[in-house]
């Protein structure tokens, strides 16, 4: 099993294999709108508009688990991110990360990179990196910002 086997649904319910992704570096995050770590959207899309072209993508999965910090449907979670940080990176339908319904995604990430606690995600702005092949490499915490992953995701590019 690697990352490219699976699938998610993006904001406008279509379907997504992560396949579509192959050959490309991947961040992949769990986002919230009303979080204090919230501005690392600016971040994330800065390093997205700079590295795209060299085949960098980063996949934001909006989440409620955590303190009921992303409350919004789809269409307000993708307004709020395209208005207030001209989000521009693929954002997927809202997730659950931890428990008995965490999705698919979050159980291989989360199962091949744990965390200081183990498996679970701690908090909104987890961050992994995923290769080209389909492998998580890298887990990155909520505080981490974005402009620290730059050296690494510069090695993978």
């Amino acid at each position: 099993m690697n990352f490219h086997n699976l699938e998610a649904t993006k904001l406008n319910g279509e379907k997504i294999p992560m396949s579509n992704y192959a050959g490309k570096t991947i961040i992949v995050v769990n986002t919230a709108s009303k979080c204090g770590l919230t501005p690392q959207f600016e971040g994330l899309e800065n390093l997205y508009k700079k590295y795209q072209d060299k085949g960098l993508v980063i996949l934001g999965f909006p989440c409620n688990q955590f303190a009921g910090q992303e409350p919004g449907n789809s269409k307000e979670i993708g307004e709020f991110c395209q208005v207030n940080y001209g989000v521009t990176f693929p954002m997927f339908a809202k997730v659950n990360v931890n428990g008995d319904n965490t999705d698919p995604i979050f159980q291989y990430l989360t199962s091949e990179k744990p965390g200081f606690f183990g498996k679970g995600i701690k908090w909104n702005f987890t961050k992994f990196i995923v290769d080209k092949n389909g492998n998580a490499v890298k887990r990155f915490s909520p505080t981490t910002k974005p402009e620290k992953m730059e050296s690494t995701i510069l090695k993978m590019l």
